[in-house]
């Protein structure tokens, strides 16, 4: 769904973009696609002379749920000593956060399309879990204890 995308980037930067076709949910759930990404992206950074590629000059991008698995393997990475370090991460519309659906941004953009409320929601459970059956106790923020709710506050609050 991405190659023409792709080679417009690739073309425009004159870089070389590579394109990781991850296992999707529901059929296989957290953590395969991130999984997928993350072996990828460790192969490409060890082979880096294989394609020619500048080692300073390494970007992962992703949108959607791809700018999630794009901001989750950056943080992996971040860490890593014997591999070069990512230059940059491009996230286009990531899907970060499952805590509260009930934040400002979902309630002003709840019936914007292409992704509803509810669609966001139901695409989230599918990827961590392979199903829907929480989905209302979720819109209604009722699947986070209330103690995980206050740790998280300063990052993740209307305020």
């Amino acid at each position: 769904s991405h190659e023409k995308i792709c080679q417009y980037i690739a073309k425009e930067s004159d870089s070389l973009v590579v394109s990781v076709g991850y296992r999707l949910a529901p059929e296989h759930k957290y953590p395969a696609a991130y999984e997928d990404c993350l072996s990828a992206t460790q192969h490409f950074l060890q082979h880096l002379q294989h394609y020619a590629v500048d080692p300073a000059r390494v970007t992962v991008c992703g949108d959607s749920a791809g700018g999630n698995l794009a901001a989750a393997v950056s943080q992996t990475l971040a860490g890593r000593s014997d591999l070069p370090r990512l230059r940059a991460q491009i996230l286009i519309y990531p899907g970060l956060q499952a805590l509260d659906f009930n934040l400002p941004s979902y309630q002003q953009n709840r019936g914007v399309p292409l992704l509803f409320r509810e669609r966001a929601v139901f695409y989230s459970l599918q990827y961590v879990q392979g199903n829907t059956s929480n989905l209302e106790e979720v819109l209604e923020g009722s699947h986070i204890p209330p103690d995980m709710r206050l740790k998280y506050r300063k990052w993740v609050s209307p305020d």
